[in-house]
Formats: structure tokens, sequence, C-alpha cells
């Protein structure tokens, strides 16, 4: 089973062509699921179709799903809303407020991770294609079972088996099934601990981020590809989605071509080796199976969608005496002809007459630039944690 993942800055496109890489794969004979985790929920208007909290079949091959936020809290955090919104009450709390406390941080992102582990340990699909939320809240998604990890040994600190005893008082005094909640709570961060190497495996997931040809969407595609790499989440592709046609533009679309070249260079330049996908703006509002079909032959070609477009990883950090090493795939360069510098949030590697910016995690921001090595294929930036 194959799972591609479309992120990219709200507004980029990333739900149409998440829509038109599903259909193309259907179209192909792979059994596909489409799921939306996007609260905004743009994926039936792009397929023009109603949908449901469970998947619906849209076309041969294809069926599609938009995560209902209520539904998949009741069906996999049931007992453990449950249990704290109990809590609550017999602290005093008004009980609707203890209701809408009972939603623990990351129950939402949970969930949909938890839908994700459950299609791929049913194996009943050939492709799972995710139409994710804004960058920020993807990362949030991709993130979770470290942060769950961390609030789950806080809110539960101990052991499995003291807890057991200690559940069974708290039962008799409080009536609350604390036990239980663990377990629950127990197996679902199993759960996601799974479904993170299950993102982590470049043959089984891809990671596909959707932009345009505009500044502040490069700027947060640069920073979101940083912290994928950061967390070992394979990226094989970027997608620059909208742009003009160089046909009879006149002196107002004529600067926004030009400008938007610019922008097309500083994007292959930036994100190379990995393949830049590209997508003309079609002139014209984009739903339907017809459309959805076209956007994807212009993306994709004759190519197969589920296939692995690129492997590798622009960029590696680990961790080394006093501090932390970057390592960035650059081949073929002179020693000689490269400077770096650091400037706050930003590694700025400048080549001859080539500039690149890199956006650093923020725990590396406050680190200070040590010193730089190349092997004629790997550059490798120290920094100091003083």
């Amino acid at each position: 089973m194959r799972i591609i993942l479309f992120t990219g800055k709200g507004g980029t496109g990333k739900t149409t062509c998440a829509a038109a890489t599903a259909y193309r794969a259907a179209a192909r004979g792979l059994k596909t699921l489409v799921i939306s985790t996007d609260p905004a929920h743009s994926l039936s208007d792009a397929l023009d179709r109603q949908l449901g909290a469970e998947p619906v079949a849209v076309a041969e091959n294809l069926f599609a799903q938009e995560l209902d936020v209520y539904y998949s809290m009741r069906k996999y955090w049931g007992n453990l809303s449950k249990i704290l919104s109990q809590a609550f009450r017999w602290q005093g709390m008004n009980p609707i407020l203890a209701e809408e406390l009972s939603a623990l941080p990351g129950m939402e992102e949970a969930s949909a991770f938890l839908w994700i582990e459950k299609y791929y340990e049913e194996r009943e699909y050939d492709l799972l294609v995710i139409d994710s939320a804004p960058t920020g809240e993807t990362l949030t998604l991709l993130t979770l079972p470290q942060a769950t990890k961390w609030w789950v040994s806080r809110l539960f600190p101990l052991p499995k088996f003291a807890m057991k005893s200690f559940g069974s008082l708290v039962h008799a005094t409080m009536g609350l099934p604390l036990d239980e909640g663990y377990e629950e709570l127990d197996n679902l961060f199993t759960k996601l601990e799974r479904i993170q190497k299950i993102f982590s495996n470049p043959d089984i997931c891809s990671i596909r981020i959707v932009m345009n040809p505009e500044k502040m969407v490069i700027q947060e595609a640069k920073r979101v590809l940083t912290y994928l790499c950061l967390y070992g989440y394979p990226v094989d592709a970027v997608i620059v989605n909208r742009l003009l046609p160089d046909d009879h533009a006149g002196p107002f679309f004529r600067r926004y071509l030009e400008a938007q070249k610019c922008y097309l260079e500083d994007i292959l330049e930036s994100f190379a080796p990995m393949p830049v996908l590209k997508l003309g703006h079609l002139g014209e509002e984009v739903f339907g199976p017809d459309a959805l079909q076209r956007i994807a032959a212009a993306i994709y070609g004759e190519g197969n969608p589920a296939d692995v477009l690129y492997r590798g990883n622009p960029y590696r950090i680990e961790e080394e005496d006093r501090g932390y090493r970057m390592t960035i795939e650059l081949p073929f360069l002179d020693r000689e002809e490269m400077k770096i510098d650091q400037f706050g949030d930003e590694l700025v590697i400048n080549i001859r007459n080539k500039r690149h910016n890199i956006f650093l995690p923020r725990f590396l921001a406050f680190c200070r630039l040590r010193r730089h090595t190349y092997d004629g294929r790997s550059l490798s930036v120290h920094f100091s944690r003083d």
C-alpha cells in the first residue's frame, strides 16, 4: 500500500492536486481512497460530490472521505473523553465546560492519524491520498507522536502495573474508571508510534508540497521542507501551481509573468534535486472529474502518480559533541567558491553568484555557526550550543 500526503500553504491548490492524483491513480486500476483532514473540507467541492465521515464511492476504484472531528473523537477517544469529563465534573466544573475540556490537545490530529493506521492495517486500498490541512496543522499532525509521548507521561506518570491498582482505588472513591482510560490511551499511543514509522518509510509514504510562484508561499514551503527533513519524513516532489501561460499577455499580466519566471527559477534551484512538477493556470474553476483528469495529465504526464518520484533527503540534522551537524547534499562544487553565513533562523549559502537560503529549525536558530566542511558531494555545517 502507498500513502501520498499533500501539504502546502492554504489556497495553493493542494486539495485540487490531491483529488486529481486520486482520480489518475484510480483510472490506472489502483483502488484509491482520498481523505481530507482539512477542517475547511473543500474536497467535496473539488470532487463535486457530497462526502461523509466514512468513505463514499465516487468513481470506479475511487473512494473519498472528509474526516468529521466529533465523529472521529467518539470513534477513537470515547472512553477517555468520558473519563476526563467525569473528572472535571467531580471537581465541580460546569458540565458543558467539562465536556469541552475533555478534548485533550492533539485529539483532532490524532484522530486523523488513527484513520490512516486503520486503513494501512486493513490493506483494503492500494493507495491512500491525504489532502491535509495547511502546513502549520500538517506539521502538528506529523509531530504528534512525539508530543503525545510527552503529555501521556505526565497525565499518567505511573507504570502500567501500578496504574491498575491505583485505577481501582480511584474508581472506588471517585467513580472514575481510570485504568480503562489508561489502557485506551496506551493502545492509541502504540498506534500513533506505528503510523509514524509508516510515514517515515519512503517505500510507503511520499509527501508532496504544493505552492504558487509567490514569495511568501515559497518561503513557507522552504520552511516546511526543512522541518519534514528534520523529522525524517520523505518528500518526493513539489508542485508549482497556477503558472500563467506566456500568450498574448498585456502590460499588467506581463509584469506578473516576469515575476513568476523569477520565482520559478528560485524554486528550481532551492528544491533541486527534487522533481518540480509544473501546473499551468487553467483560466477557470477546477472541479469535477473532467477538470481533475486534465489537471492530473498536466502534473504527471503519462507517469504513475503512485510512483516514488524521488528518493533522498536534502538535509540531515544530527547531534554531535557540543552541538549539531547539518548535512546538505551539494555535489560538484568548488570549496573555494563557497561562503556560509547564518542570519537568525536562516542559513545562507553563497556559491559563485548564486545564493541559497535554508530556514533552520528553531533550536538551531539559537545555536552559533562554528564551521563547515565539504567532501566533494556533501556540505556539513557544524553548530555550537554556546
